[in-house]
C-alpha cells in the first residue's frame, strides 16, 4: 500500500503532532525521583507506553492500586507543564494538506484525555476525534487505539496510516494492520524526517480524490 491508497491517518501526539519530549522527560524524573527509581531506566521504556505499563516495569511489586496511585501522580507532574510544548514541524502543514485532501484524521495517545487536550491546546491543534489511554482496555503496543480511532472515522484500519515517533506505537500500527510511517530515524514502511515530508509526500502521491 502506498500514500495514494490510504484514506485516513492516525497521528500519535507526543513526539509525533506535539513536541512534548521535554516536558515528558521533566515528569518521569521527579516522579523517579519521588519513586526511588532510575530516572535513565525510566526514560528508557516510558516514551509512547501507558503510565501505568511502565510503572508495572519499574515497579513489579507493586498491586494494582499502588500502580494507580503511581501512574496518577506521574500524570498530575505533567498538566500543567506547558511551557515549551509546541507543534513538531511540519503538524500545522500536513493538518492543513489533509483538510485539503478530504482525509479524515485522528490522534491516538497514550495520554488521558486532560493532558492530551492540554498539550493539543498548547500547540494550537483542534482534533476531530482523539483515543486517548481511557478509551480503551490495553494501551499501545497493543493496536486497540489505532483499531478503535479507525472505526470512529468508519475507515478500515488496513486503509490507515499510522504516524508515530515511539516502537510501541509503530508495534501497534502494524498489529492493527495500518500502513505506518516511522519518526525519529525508527522503520516504518515509509521513514520520515518530519511532518512536514509527510504533507509533501501526500501531495504529490497519484490520487483520483
Amino acid at each position: 500500500m502506498q500514500l495514494a491508497d490510504i484514506d485516513a491517518v492516525l497521528f500519535d501526539m507526543d513526539g509525533t503532532l506535539v513536541d512534548s519530549d521535554a516536558a515528558v522527560e521533566r515528569a518521569w524524573e521527579r516522579w523517579a525521583a519521588e519513586y526511588a527509581v532510575d530516572p535513565a531506566a525510566a526514560l528508557a521504556i516510558a516514551h509512547g507506553r501507558p503510565a501505568d505499563q511502565t510503572i508495572r516495569r519499574l515497579l513489579p511489586a507493586l498491586d494494582d492500586a499502588a500502580v494507580a496511585v503511581a501512574a496518577a501522580r506521574q500524570l498530575a507532574l505533567q498538566y500543567d507543564d506547558l511551557s515549551d510544548v509546541t507543534p513538531t514541524p511540519g503538524a500545522h502543514e500536513v493538518l492543513a494538506v489533509l483538510g485539503r485532501l478530504g482525509l479524515p484524521w485522528a490522534v491516538v495517545t497514550s495520554a488521558d484525555v486532560r493532558l492530551a487536550q492540554a498539550r493539543l491546546g498548547a500547540a494550537g491543534i483542534t482534533t476531530p476525534v482523539l483515543v486517548t489511554v481511557e478509551d480503551v482496555r490495553v494501551g499501545k503496543p497493543d493496536p486497540e487505539g489505532y483499531l478503535r480511532a479507525a472505526a470512529l472515522l468508519d475507515v478500515p484500519p488496513t486503509r490507515c496510516l499510522v504516524v508515530e515517533d515511539a516502537e510501541v506505537g509503530l508495534q501497534a500500527g502494524r498489529a492493527a494492520g495500518a500502513l505506518t510511517a516511522a519518526l525519529k530515524g525508527l522503520d516504518g514502511d515509509l521513514r520520515l524526517v518530519d511532518l512536514t515530508q509527510l504533507a509533501d509526500g501526500l501531495l504529490s502521491a497519484p490520487t483520483a480524490r
